[in-house]
């Protein structure tokens, strides 16, 4: 790192810091296999959504979600919040606001933790919280109004945040209209060429071209794409954009891992497109700059419902590459694990978490070769809690 990286994420590291809010520890039982880090109506919050997960260098499990005050939409006064665990998610320290919205909406958490540095970066999304994303989509929002991106740092083990700088115009192209970082956990690239590099997996959605009785709320107008940082996240760079807009693969909400072999694979979400099942897959042999073929089909999670998910290349000798999702295809509902074993072409379902309504999750490497998973869940409905799972290695 050179002087002049330290000395400005030392500085960025300085400014501002997490309010702390009581909420229950929730302890997990004697065995430690799950605990639940947000309960919907506790805290001050009406409804969590929105789970992202990372382990810091220091070993601390840092549980991001969206605290939203007006109940489950996904507009009105919404903040990034934060619980954080020393055990490896077995217990959980008090409830942080790190992204305070003000009445208007903070969300679509996407956190990295830098192995080399130790240094957690988050990047958020935001918008003036009496609009909502049709609006957006459809052109009618102002662009001081519409959907904002922010990075954060934190240099302390997850304990501090700085303020939320705004990195809109690095980031975006004209005439897109909405943007969505992740959401879940972004990816530090430990090998290869680009090593070192943070890579924020997002999507977007585009304006109708000239002529088009369109009004850009179909959609087809969505699409991927990936933000990087090459220099410990001061400076943000535009990396691939998946603009065919064909309505057969519109991916929307996407996952990023690194493979053994150095390549990104990305999984999306696919937005009501007409090609074969709910999940859409690709790869980056260049570190996320452009994409070695476009989104396409991935028959193996034809399970999935339409909903985020999540993936992640756990360490070690040739363990697979894993996917969390609900499993069963039109209801979220059943949150599995599906594995491949080779580098995402396919995919084999190795356990259901529950039958319980589920939506979306966020894997994370734990310590001792487990892994876990931070998931929308609940008994009536998939909004009620974030559960956290402890699972041994696949």
């Amino acid at each position: 790192m050179t002087p002049r990286s330290r000395s400005l994420l030392t500085s960025l590291a300085l400014l501002g810091s997490l309010t702390a809010v009581r909420q229950p520890a929730h302890a997990a039982p004697a065995d430690c296999g799950s605990s639940v880090p947000y309960v919907s109506g506790q805290g001050g919050y009406a409804v969590y959504r929105i789970p992202a997960v990372v382990r810091t260098a220091r070993g601390a499990v840092l549980a991001f979600a969206e605290g939203r005050r007006g109940g489950a939409g996904d507009s009105g006064a919404i903040d990034v919040v934060l619980r954080r665990s020393t055990d490896g998610g077995c217990t959980w320290g008090p409830l942080t606001v790190v992204t305070a919205g003000r009445g208007d909406t903070r969300g679509n958490p996407a956190p990295v933790a830098d192995p080399r540095t130790g240094a957690v970066t988050l990047v958020t999304c935001g918008n003036a919280g009496d609009v909502t994303e049709a609006q957006i989509m459809r052109g009618e929002v102002a662009p001081g109004r519409g959907r904002r991106v922010y990075v954060q740092h934190s240099w302390d083990d997850g304990r501090h945040f700085s303020a939320p700088r705004d990195i809109t115009a690095r980031v975006t192209r004209p005439g897109w209209r909405w943007y969505a970082t992740g959401p879940g956990h972004a990816v530090a690239l430990t090998r290869g060429p680009h090593r070192g590099r943070l890579l924020v997996p997002a999507d977007h959605s585009a304006a109708p071209p000239a002529g088009s009785p369109d009004t850009g709320q179909e959609a087809r107008y969505y699409g991927a794409h990936a933000l990087y940082s090459d220099d410990l996240g001061l400076t943000w760079h535009l990396g691939f954009v998946d603009d065919g807009y064909d309505g057969v693969a519109n991916a929307n909400e996407t996952s990023a891992a690194q493979l053994p072999d150095g390549r990104l694979y990305l999984s999306a979400r696919d937005q009501n497109g007409t090609a074969p099942g709910n999940r859409l897959d690709t790869y980056s042999g260049d570190g996320g700059r452009t994409l070695d073929r476009p989104f396409a089909a991935q028959p193996a999670l034809d399970a999935v419902p339409v909903v985020q998910g999540s993936v992640l290349q756990p360490r070690g000798r040739d363990a697979p590459l894993l996917f969390s999702g609900p499993s069963v295809p039109f209801a979220r509902r059943a949150l599995a694990l599906w594995a491949s074993t080779d580098a995402g072409r396919t995919f084999t379902r190795v356990r259901t978490l529950s039958d319980r309504p589920a939506a979306y999750s966020d894997l994370v490497q734990l310590a001792r070769g487990r892994v876990g998973v931070l998931y929308e869940t609940g008994v009536h409905g998939p909004y009620e809690s974030l559960e956290f799972r402890r699972l041994p290695a696949i």
